[in-house]
């Protein structure tokens, strides 16, 4: 039990930042909220975490001070100082070293850059340890919203795996942090997803899983290294939401409307899977929205 109780308060931790994440940080602060010593703090932090509390607060904060700079036109020392830099050089510096271009550059132009999106450590290790916490029993029912929605001709910049089926095996093979780089492409027309590829969009020695954003059909911009993009058709999805969920429990909410779309029959409604048309994909869970994951329809009719 020791070892979950590091991972609480590494996590409180984690909130304590992203809560104050524009004011002034002290490890002192932290400590409080950890309720451990500052000088174990910051062990258990780098422990679990990979990073010191500082250097986490220093990516984190570069990564929203990009965003803000790709969508806003705002100045760059506005966003040093929202950021708690303490002058225009010093942030410009912190930045080039982060991401390899100038905050003024990326503001004019923003291409693709690997942006910090750290994930709940207190999620991560229930993944880890699956049943090692004691869970509250399941709901007897659940609701899940269902919907069909339209996707037009559109193009996906995706980064493949090897065999990977699922997301804990694609990270195993590619890494955990392409999710920064998607999330930093300023003209996907969706959220970054998780995606189940047909067959025919497949390559030999491929991963059927795979991460992926869509963009436009008439995108110009830069393709990340190590990442490729290909067409896809116009289509509709049949999109499953379930219920809002406390955020430790998202393995439970994925598994819980797996069960729901396994027994649905869409053709009640006048559909039919068309998994040969386009990928199935996940949204990233959050607990306040409930888990999201659409797969492509098409209507019988036609």
């Amino acid at each position: 039990m020791e070892r979950w109780e590091l991972v609480d308060a590494v996590q409180r931790m984690q909130d304590y930042i992203n809560d104050n994440i524009n004011s002034p940080i002290t490890l002192s602060q932290l400590a409080k909220a950890a309720g451990y010593s500052q000088w174990h703090c910051a062990r258990i932090f780098k422990e679990l975490i990979g990073k010191t509390p500082f250097e986490y607060i220093r990516a984190l904060r570069l990564s929203k001070a990009a965003l803000l700079l790709r969508d806003n036109q705002i100045k760059v020392i506005d966003v040093a100082f929202d950021f708690v830099f303490d002058s225009h050089e010093g942030f410009t510096r912190a930045f080039i070293k982060q991401f390899g271009v100038s905050p003024k550059r990326y503001s004019d132009s923003p291409e693709p850059i690997q942006l910090f999106m750290p994930y709940r450590i207190r999620d991560y290790y229930l993944t880890l340890h699956k049943g090692e916490m004691k869970m509250s029993e399941k709901k007897a029912t659940s609701t899940v919203f269902v919907q069909v929605v339209e996707r037009p001709a559109r193009k996906l910049i995706l980064k493949r795996g090897i065999k990977a089926t699922h997301y804990f095996e694609y990270c195993e093979e590619v890494g955990c942090d392409i999710w920064g780089m998607l999330c930093s492409i300023k003209e996907a027309m969706y959220e970054p997803v998780g995606m189940w590829l047909p067959d025919n969009m497949i390559k030999p020695g491929t991963s059927k899983y795979v991460q992926g954003v869509e963009i436009p059909q008439d995108y110009a911009g830069k393709i990340p290294e190590g990442f490729e993009i290909i067409e896809l058709p116009p289509c509709k999805m049949m999109v499953f939401q379930g219920e809002p969920y406390d955020d430790e429990k998202f393995e439970e909410a994925i598994e819980d409307l797996w069960e729901v779309m396994k027994k649905y029959n869409p053709q009640i409604y006048g559909f039919d899977w068309a998994d040969d048309e386009a990928p199935r994909f996940q949204l990233a869970p959050e607990g306040y929205r409930g888990y999201i994951e659409a797969r492509p329809v098409r209507e019988l009719n036609k």
